[in-house]
């Protein structure tokens, strides 16, 4: 872990008071859905298989655990570019481990156990089936319909020698009854990974909580196996995030998460986001520089826009122009303190991430935002020149632009940086 420093010092951490944040018998799993559950968002661009290969590398790089590849029975393409990507696993000797999404039919399982063989690689079959009585009445299945379709996909996927990974879809508005015996059924017949789904965001961590107990206590325990549990949420409460840390704590081994949090409707917890958080609160210690690259690469190939104020990774994240904001974090660099200046007015240090503090100008700058904004470009603050753009950005409706000001500076000196 890292050390500490004297800016550790000087914040009092009351998410520590009563122990760890996040208190974790074993390292957290992560499975990306970016190229499966991403793909899905109304919004997203089916990217060409060489941008899949540019963030299926960015994945590893981040240390991400597993990914689901696609859902190869989707048709011809969607199965030519799991191959391709299972193939660069094995030719680039990634870390990361793949699955594949199926719905609980052999004409689905089928392509994955073709990928698996043609690339040479272990594929997980995520086979996923409704839990929920609202889904359960709307298709007009029976109790006896969905063991029967549990049990047969279960042991299919098995039979081609698949690992097992079943999936209950609307997990978190299915009857206890209903999910015990789904289950069960899937562990007695080969599945040794289960995926706790919140598909529609309709969960609160209370709520993901007491699911995960109940499912740990009265479904895994009874079987005596060893049973990888996984969480799957959504965003549309928007508390996907929360509800998978929530997850984690009540002892989940893998959650589930896509770039940005792109998805169905308004998308999945974000992987980005939950690593910021698992890094901050000391449940993983790896270097996320790679993560900017990560949310950069996937918004451009998937035609996605960062909204600015995105945590983190939006273009207003670590940027400010009020005056008294500013002030701190300038006072804090003229102590050539990165990590003070980085943090006096940040709860996300940008520096472990890649990024850095912008200080702009604008009509709530100070003086000081100005002399700043030139000095680190190279501009002698003189006070004819602070004055000049600092009575300019005083009538200004918004932040001037790099180029105002570069224009502001280069009418009054005649000439560009010093």
């Amino acid at each position: 872990m890292a050390q500490r420093t004297l800016t550790d010092d000087l914040i009092y951490d009351w998410n520590r008071v009563e122990g760890p944040e996040l208190p974790l018998a074993k390292p957290p799993l992560l499975n990306d859905e970016t190229l499966r559950d991403g793909l899905q968002s109304p919004s997203a661009v089916n990217p060409p298989i060489e941008k899949k290969i540019q963030i299926l590398h960015l994945m590893d790089d981040l240390g991400i655990n597993s990914l689901n590849l696609g859902l190869p029975g989707a048709g011809q393409r969607a199965k030519d570019d799991v191959f391709r990507l299972a193939q660069e696993i094995v030719s680039a000797k990634l870390r990361i481990r793949p699955n594949c999404a199926a719905r609980t039919i052999e004409s689905d399982i089928r392509p994955i156990a073709d990928v698996a063989q043609a690339a040479g690689i272990e594929i997980e079959a995520a086979t996923f089936l409704g839990s929920s009585p609202i889904r359960q009445y709307t298709e007009g299945w029976t109790l006896d319909f969905m063991l029967r379709a549990t049990e047969n996909a279960v042991k299919y996927a098995r039979s081609l020698g698949l690992r097992s990974m079943y999936v209950t879809e609307d997990t978190t508005r299915a009857r206890p009854e209903t999910i015990k015996k789904l289950y069960t059924a899937a562990i007695e017949c080969g599945a040794r990974s289960i995926v706790v789904c919140d598909t529609v965001g309709h969960a609160t961590p209370r709520g993901v909580r007491a699911l995960l107990r109940f499912i740990i206590e009265e479904v895994v325990a009874p079987t005596g196996e060893g049973i990888r549990i996984d969480w799957h949420g959504h965003m549309d409460r928007r508390l996907g995030l929360a509800n998978s840390l929530a997850a984690y704590e009540a002892g989940a081994d893998c959650v589930h998460a896509s770039a940005l949090g792109i998805g169905e409707r308004v998308g999945n917890a974000a992987m980005d986001q939950l690593m910021v958080n698992l890094k901050l609160m000391g449940a993983i210690d790896r270097d996320l520089r790679k993560l900017k690259d990560y949310c950069y690469t996937v918004a451009g190939a998937f035609g996605i826009v960062i909204p600015p104020n995105y945590p983190v990774f939006g273009a207003d994240a670590f940027r400010t122009a009020t005056g008294v904001h500013a002030a701190a974090v300038i006072k804090a660099y003229q102590k050539h303190d990165t990590e003070l200046a980085n943090r006096v007015y940040s709860s996300v240090p940008s520096h472990w991430f890649g990024l850095e503090q912008r200080i702009d100008v604008g009509p709530m700058s100070g003086k000081s935002n100005v002399i700043f904004w030139l000095q680190h470009r190279g501009f002698q603050p003189t006070d004819e020149l602070v004055e000049k753009i600092f009575t300019r950005a005083k009538h200004a409706n918004r932040l001037l632009t790099e180029a105002e000001m570069l224009e502001l500076c280069a009418a009054f000196t005649g000439a560009g940086a010093a």
